[in-house]
């Protein structure tokens, strides 16, 4: 058996990383040294709202004897420093890991959340964790919730809000069976729903019973998502001793791609509107926040709890210190680092040496901690807890501001700096391989907030359901998917049209044979081979071109303004609003449009077909059907950056995954959402979505509120 027992090189980094080079090595230094290294961090380049926030007046000495205390009571649990542990499973982690955890918050006095997946005998013979009541149950009985001191019902991570715990088989060998109850080799999901969990008087029931059961203090994890701060108040008023609020962009072992690039907030909106909330309820006295969800330094934390956190959430940062290079392929099996390697009697952490980092750390986050509350004149940890009069934003648009309820100069950014592609490679090429959802781990590097926003799209994040609307579990129940256009004339198995216009013969016969198999369609000139195509044909007036189905024309336009004289002045079934010949970004067009027949009380009349060369996914897709669409067209050039350049083996079959795969990832953000019926319930419902600092006039036009914005 192989053992690390130190600090494996890092890779180097091919594309941005909200953990990057920097980041790690200060924590590295922390876990090497124990001692504070550097506080007040600005991280000048980042587009994380949390790292546009700054403390207004400062020094910034750094002492190894910090007068400052950290101490406090949480609830009747005596804190040393108010640090929080993980929540990782042992099957998301290899074992090793999850004992260094709790018996470093033994040493340390802090917590250690034990995770999904039943509890490991070496891990429950510690202290100080907190033990977790998930949705599939998995392991738990009366003996495992008493073993900690405190119980957390999980209803939601912020890397997949709405959906259920994922460890892939691979990974279920015989420890994990044992522990989790399971068999083995098979995938542990999880249900996305409690499925006695319904309302907020459902989760007042199951925190009664678990209080009763345990004896011991019972908290509820959230994903941060639009709703989450009234659930925050349910949760209070249900008697529970506090909440952990997961942001979006935090880690996890195994997710869905679509879901942790899309779904959910981040933390520091969602404590911000929480904390205002419970407050304006009268409900915050003796209520516990723990946040968490890319807590990088003490200063992340610090100003987590200016904002009305008592308590923040180590989980990547602590699996930093104990050596993870940040590769994201913990759901594979083969981690480097032996952090989450599958059990297998190959490889292994040496857990002295995880043990002594995770101390190290622990210490020396705690004392760059005290030395920041010295440098702001303050003398207890509680004092900083709610105090947003010490923060003030930079560069930070104005709904956000009036979110997190700080001073500064409102700022509306460009809202299309970046590349709309990204680094999309890996999950276009598993795409086409497996043709179904993608899975990946560790936390988001997508935008807005790590890599620069292509799109207004990117800007935009979507809904995760959480108790007051139940998500729905896409892998165990069937979520309609479906679209008729043209008055229900037209069926189409899923709101996506591939253009085949220009396409390469072999290309066009693949996606219009994929297209026919799935029900469908393409967007291009008919042969006459197959149905249910959209065709195109000269046509005038309005537009250089019309398209029509048998006896039904579609107008493509640039603007809304032809869309309307296009409306006006015939009988069409619907309007193509192209991008790719208009100046106006395609999401403006689309909810100016939506809403104005919605006005003129005529919009089920008429369908709304979004085209656009840089429509990269199905987040893409689900976006501009909130915003509107009925359909959205996708470049067949998008499958070709899927199947490399040059590659045509397999066509038929990519071309199937490709589609098939699209379809199935616009079912998990529905079910995530809460969606049993994406026509009926998606179609211009932009309540499902939130806008995270995207220039205030954008989010005017499209509607849609600022997340954190209730």
């Amino acid at each position: 058996m192989t053992i690390v027992s130190k600090y494996i090189q890092i890779p180097k980094q091919g594309f941005t990383e909200f953990w990057n080079m920097e980041r790690i090595e200060h924590i590295r230094t922390l876990s090497e040294t124990g001692k504070p290294v550097q506080i007040f961090n600005e991280q000048e380049s980042s587009l994380r709202v949390l790292d546009k926030i700054r403390f207004a007046r400062h020094d910034s000495r750094i002492s190894d004897s910090p007068l400052s205390t950290l101490s406090f009571k949480l609830g009747d649990i005596t804190m040393s420093s108010p640090l929080y542990l993980g929540d990782m499973s042992f099957g998301a982690l290899s074992g090793n890991p999850n004992i260094a955890l709790a018996a470093a918050a033994d040493a340390t006095e802090t917590i250690a959340g034990t995770g999904e997946g039943g509890l490991r005998p070496d891990v429950a013979r510690y202290r100080r964790i907190f033990v977790q009541w998930a949705s599939a149950r998995f392991g738990v009985d009366a003996k495992v919730l008493s073993s900690g001191l405190g119980v957390v019902i999980k209803i939601g991570q912020g890397a997949k809000p709405g959906i259920g715990g994922h460890l892939p088989g691979n990974k279920v060998t015989e420890p994990i069976s044992r522990t989790r109850r399971i068999p083995i080799g098979v995938d542990a999901i999880s249900p996305a729903p409690h499925h006695d969990i319904y309302s907020i008087e459902d989760l007042g029931q199951r925190i009664d019973a678990l209080k009763e059961a345990s004896a011991r203090p019972v908290f509820v994890k959230v994903a941060a998502t639009n709703y989450a701060p009234y659930i925050v108040s349910g949760v209070a008023r249900m008697g529970a001793a506090g909440v952990i609020i997961d942001g979006h962009g935090a880690g996890t072992g195994a997710s869905p791609t679509v879901i942790r690039d899309n779904v959910g907030i981040p933390v520091e909106l969602a404590v911000a509107s929480a904390d205002s909330v419970l407050r304006g309820d009268g409900k915050r006295k003796g209520f516990s926040i723990i946040a968490g969800g890319r807590v990088g330094d003490a200063t992340d934390a610090a100003k987590l709890m200016a904002l009305g956190a008592d308590v923040v959430n180590l989980g990547t940062g602590a699996l930093l210190s104990m050596g993870c290079v940040m590769v994201h392929k913990c759901h594979i099996g083969y981690c480097p680092t032996a952090l989450t390697n599958k059990i297998d009697g190959t490889r292994e952490i040496d857990r002295e040496f995880a043990y002594s980092r995770l101390i190290n750390y622990i210490n020396g986050f705690s004392l760059e901690l005290a030395n920041i509350l010295d440098n702001l004149g303050l003398r207890s940890i509680r004092d900083i807890v709610g105090r947003r009069d010490l923060l003030t934003g930079k560069l930070i648009s104005k709904d956000i501001l009036g979110v997190l309820g700080i001073e500064g100069i409102p700022v509306d950014l460009d809202t299309k700096p970046g590349n709309p592609w990204g680094n999309r490679r890996d999950y276009y090429h598993e795409l086409v391989t497996k043709g179904q959802p993608v899975i990946t781990s560790m936390g988001s590097t997508g935008p807005p907030d790590v890599t620069s926003p292509g799109r207004v799209l990117d800007w935009i994040r979507c809904d995760g359901a959480q108790v007051t609307r139940p998500s729905i579990d896409p892998y165990r129940e069937e979520i309609e998917t479906a679209f008729y256009l043209m008055s229900g004339k037209l069926y189409t198995s899923m709101p996506v049209i591939i253009d085949i216009r220009d396409a390469e013969d072999d290309i066009a016969e693949s996606l219009s044979w994929a297209s026919v198999a799935l029900s469908s369609l393409v967007f291009g000139d008919s042969t006459g081979t197959y149905e249910d195509v959209i065709i195109s044909r000269d046509g005038g007036g309005v537009a250089d071109w019309s398209f029509h189905h048998k006896d039904n024309a579609y107008v493509m336009v640039n603007s809304v303004e032809e869309a309307t004289a296009a409306i006006d002045g015939g009988n069409i079934a619907g309007i193509i609003l192209d991008e790719d010949s208009s100046p106006e970004d395609l999401e403006v067009m689309i909810s100016e449009l939506d809403t104005l027949l919605k006005k003129r009380r005529i919009r089920s009349k008429y369908d709304i077909l979004a085209k656009s060369s840089t429509i990269r996914d199905s987040g893409d897709v689900f976006k501009m059907v909130a915003l509107g669409a009925d359909s959205v067209m996708i470049s067949h050039r998008v499958f070709q950056t899927a199947i490399g350049e040059g590659n045509r083996d397999n066509l038929l079959e990519k071309s199937f995954n490709f589609l098939s795969g699209i379809r199935r990832e616009i079912a998990l953000l529905s079910g995530a959402a809460g969606i049993y019926s994406v026509q009926s319930s998606l179609t211009g419902n932009r309540e499902l979505l939130r806008s995270i600092n995207l220039d205030s006039r954008i989010s005017a036009k499209l509607r849609v509120k600022a997340a954190g914005e209730l």
